[in-house]
């Protein structure tokens, strides 16, 4: 009886668990295409727009009685202010009426016809790349990045100011050679070079020990600029090899590519050596940790300068698949200046006492 009550309880989890899947999968699929709906809706506008501003040739006074008129006609209705029309007039004339490519003769990737994901994205996604991303190859790749990544708008320009685009491809690796082609592009997709940890700032003299728990401090912020798919497993993570205690800087588990990630850091310019040992901890991940439907762990060695040169050398004839990669810290406060700012304290106090003053003065 108890046995079937178990199964029962079990069947009903599975069935609630479908349930839930299929209504967050129309809930996604109504957002996308009302999403879709309103950059074609904008794209329309911006034809009526650019083609009565070519021929009538009204000026910027039409466009501000334009949006004021539809203010007030669809006064629930965000988005027609005179700059959002201005955009819409810059839609148009960037993306065909499908908005899956430029009006530029047919634009292509890897001898590919590019094909845009412009609908997937947020207006205000669109906008951002518009403005600061003109290159066609480096637009597709931040809205792909945005959208597997997960990258809000504030991201987005971040990244694009950070030139995360050209950065991308800095990462010194053998993934090609270790790597099956399919595995290895997606291992490269997803690190990059440099790492920015603008979180962490110090002043005085720190070592590789300090950056770690500075990460594990600001655990989210670290998720977010490793990317999608990352979860943390633990700093100083305990090995046991032939008797022998070890203990990783940092592992991670990527859920999207099924396998472990062991990070280095290391403080000062890249050395070959450090490659020897990175090699030893993947290879004791994979026979120690590594389950069924794993796949072969990767290491990644952080340090703040390499030499790509040496980089490549140290890696020509490692066969487990290693990257490696710089990282930067937040810039500290010079202590001179830093002295000269309130603390949190002297904040509170501050703003405490004005509270009181004009409680009092009411």
């Amino acid at each position: 009886m108890d046995c079937i009550m178990q199964n029962n309880i079990f069947d009903y989890a599975a069935l609630l668990r479908q349930v839930k899947a299929r209504v967050a999968l129309a809930q996604k699929k109504a957002i996308y295409a009302a999403n879709g709906e309103m950059l074609s809706m904008y794209w329309d506008i911006g034809k009526l727009l650019s083609e009565s501003q070519t021929q009538i040739g009204w000026g910027n006074n039409a466009l501000e009685q334009l949006s004021g008129d539809l203010k007030n006609d669809y006064p629930k209705v965000k988005g027609f202010s005179v700059r959002n029309c201005q955009f819409m007039i810059q839609f148009y004339n960037e993306y065909n009426q499908q908005l899956t490519n430029t009006k530029q003769p047919v634009s292509y990737l890897d001898d590919v016809p590019l094909c845009l994901p412009v609908t997937h994205l947020s207006w205000s996604h669109n906008i951002v790349l518009m403005q600061k991303v003109k290159d066609l190859k480096a637009r597709n790749w931040y809205m792909i990045q945005s959208l597997k990544n997960g990258w809000g708008r504030n991201f987005l320009i971040e990244a694009i100011n950070q030139d995360y685009y050209h950065a991308h491809g800095a990462l010194a690796h053998n993934f090609d050679t270790t790597l099956p082609e399919i595995q290895a592009k997606q291992v490269k997709e997803t690190l990059k070079d440099p790492y920015i940890f603008d979180m962490l700032t110090f002043t005085d003299e720190y070592d590789e020990r300090d950056v770690e728990l500075g990460l594990v401090k600001h655990i989210e912020k670290f998720l977010v600029e490793m990317g999608a798919g990352f979860a943390f497993m633990g700093r100083q993570y305990h090995i046991e090899v032939s008797g022998n205690d070890f203990y990783i800087d940092i592992l991670m588990y990527n859920a999207f590519m099924h396998r472990y990630l062991v990070v280095e850091l290391k403080r000062g310019e890249f050395q070959p050596e450090y490659i020897g040992k990175l090699n030893f901890y993947c290879s004791a991940v994979d026979d120690i940790l590594c389950r069924a439907g794993d796949n072969q762990t990767i290491g990644l060695l952080l340090c703040q300068n390499k030499n790509r040169i040496m980089a490549e050398y140290a890696l020509r004839d490692v066969h487990k698949p290693i990257g490696i990669s710089d990282y930067e810290l937040g810039k500290a406060l010079p202590k001179d200046i830093k002295s000269g700012l309130p603390s949190i304290e002297e904040l509170e106090s501050k703003l405490s006492r004005e509270l009181e003053d004009n409680t009092q003065s009411i």
